[in-house]
């Protein structure tokens, strides 16, 4: 559970660590040129992931990826693509508001030479703290001010619903508030995607429901297809390891499983590229079957 005592150990954590301020990895697909920028890293108790899953069997699994299981510091990959006309954000991270291990995307923005005046549209897989929160500057004005934002209907239902402050579970309560709040900024020009819809031409929705109700991948068009997973896939470990596991990250537990399940069946029967907000290395690899279940692999 996050708690507020555990978000104040992380900002101490955070005081001691190294000064990151951006990280780059970098996709070509025919004229489009994906790069993902380092919104810093989350710090989370590893039962958040990683409880209510076979204990024994988990901590075997994570113990091979040189993890510990009491706390978990994943990074936060935005991804950013460029096709000679638009400026293509999919998140737009923490802003200064939830961790202070992250919220560093416009300090990676700025690394490229470019300024949030640059971005054309932010799409939003869905409405996390660590995804939406960077929505709004301290004045409670849109970051990008010239972008067009796009979410998923059935997300931006959920969180704007003044019903599912209640219903989300004390641990999420914040989530809720947070989300309603910048969503109602956005509100009246925001675009609501459906899945399958493409929002910009060669870029398609892909309804990935579970980790939240109306989670969004998108799927790029190219030579090489690749699929920006948001959070559908969440970690590098047990995520593709046993993706048929119950995560205690995702909302509604059984649904993000199988959404794991059929995802990591297609992405590796169609040999897509992933990028994964919090996969390592950038984010950007592939998946490949392995003896049980999956892996994920950062060389394409």
């Amino acid at each position: 559970m996050l708690t507020r005592r555990f978000l104040l150990t992380a900002a101490a954590a955070a005081l001691a660590a190294p000064r990151q301020l951006w990280a780059a990895s970098t996709l070509t697909l025919g004229s489009v040129q994906i790069d993902t920028l380092s919104d810093g890293s989350l710090v989370l108790p590893g039962d958040f992931i990683l409880g209510g899953m076979p204990q024994d069997e988990m901590q075997a699994i994570v113990a091979k990826y040189g993890l510990p299981t009491d706390r978990l510091t994943p990074p936060c990959n935005v991804t950013l693509l460029r096709d000679g006309t638009n400026t293509v954000l999919f998140d737009a991270g923490s802003g200064p508001d939830f961790q202070p291990t992250a919220g560093k995307l416009l300090e990676a923005l700025s690394a490229l030479d470019l300024t949030p005046e640059d971005v054309t549209h932010v799409l939003f897989t869905h409405a996390h703290p660590d995804h939406l929160w960077g929505l709004l500057d301290d004045f409670d004005e849109p970051v990008f001010p010239n972008a067009q934002h796009m979410i998923g209907q059935a997300e931006f239902d959920y969180w704007t619903n003044p019903d599912t402050v209640a219903s989300i579970g004390e641990a999420r309560t914040t989530f809720a508030v947070g989300a309603a709040r910048r969503l109602a900024v956005i509100a009246d020009s925001v675009r609501l995607l459906a899945d399958a819809e493409e929002p910009i031409p060669g870029i398609a929705a892909r309804l990935t429901p579970g980790h939240t109700p109306g989670h969004l991948a998108f799927e790029i068009a190219g030579p090489t297809p690749a699929m920006v997973l948001g959070d559908c896939i969440g970690n590098h470990h047990v995520g593709f390891e046993r993706p048929d596991w119950a995560s205690g990250s995702d909302q509604d537990k059984n649904l993000a499983a199988a959404t794991r399940v059929a995802l990591l069946d297609r992405l590796t029967a169609d040999q897509h590229a992933i990028i994964g907000y919090h996969l390592p290395g950038g984010g950007i690899g592939r998946a490949e079957k392995a003896d049980t279940g999956y892996r994920f692999v950062e060389d394409l």
